[in-house]
């Protein structure tokens, strides 16, 4: 099962569990253009979906790499 080209990622929670979410309008792991903000809290969508081991061909990224009020949506879950 894929990913859907880079739109989904994991987040690394610092509690041990990962939580998927949908980035919009950034491609991850593919060559990304400048310009584009990946700071701004609206292009992430924190889909409730939460594990304990992330497939292989996901991208996981840490907790700190959230813009604030993300990271406190991910902490909920």
């Amino acid at each position: 099962m894929g990913l859907k080209h880079g739109k989904y990622v994991y987040v690394k929670r610092s509690d041990g569990w990962y939580v998927k979410i949908r980035v919009l309008n950034i491609r991850f792991g593919k060559k990304q253009e400048e310009g584009i903000d990946v700071n701004n809290p609206t292009r992430y969508i924190v889909t409730g979906f939460k594990t304990k081991v992330p497939p292989i061909t996901a991208i996981v990224i840490s907790e700190d790499a959230l813009p604030q009020p993300v990271r406190s949506l991910v902490n909920e879950v």
